[in-house]
């Protein structure tokens, strides 16, 4: 029989469970380090459940929970983290000629999130997430300002990128 606070931990749980997969596909690499690192963000979820104070919305705290454990993981794992979508999609093309515009971009997206600073993808993946600069903030101890300033130049950094591979330029 489940407690109610584990009944409350697990509705949390797949209420932001696409939040929590959001950085699993950016923090790790392979479908294998994907699922680990899922487990590793719910037990740290499960860690410090009992000391969310409700100071801030919940999904700003299991985002912070999220980021660190996964810079933690790769820290820990001494392992450069990369997603490799331009050679899955090479493979998808050859294996799938009509594939669809929407996903090929958002591969594009993914492929040039992945060459980010850490810092710099936690922002985009906030900023992608329609979170509010306040609660970028919140998360990543950044203040607004800068905040504001990383992001111009993130898009900027991310235009060029993907201009970079889609036409080698």
């Amino acid at each position: 029989m489940k407690s109610d606070k584990e009944k409350k931990f697990l509705r949390l749980i797949s209420e932001h469970e696409g939040l929590i997969h959001k950085i699993c596909h950016v923090y790790a690499a392979d479908a294998l380090a994907k699922q680990d690192l899922f487990q590793e963000i719910v037990i740290q979820l499960w860690k410090s459940f009992e000391n969310f104070r409700n100071e801030s919305k919940i999904s700003t705290w299991m985002y912070r929970v999220a980021l660190n454990t996964a810079l933690t993981e790769k820290r820990r794992n001494k392992t450069k983290v990369s997603i490799s979508f331009l050679g899955s999609l090479k493979d998808d093309k050859a294996q799938e000629s009509n594939m669809d515009a929407d996903e090929e971009n958002l591969n594009l997206l993914f492929s040039a999130i992945s060459k980010l600073t850490e810092v710099e993808k936690a922002v985009v993946m906030l900023y992608l997430d329609d979170k509010s600069y306040e609660d970028m903030e919140d998360v990543l101890g950044i203040n607004q300002g800068t905040l504001r300033v990383k992001m111009n130049r993130i898009k900027e950094k991310l235009r060029q990128i993907t201009k970079t591979s889609q036409y080698g330029t």
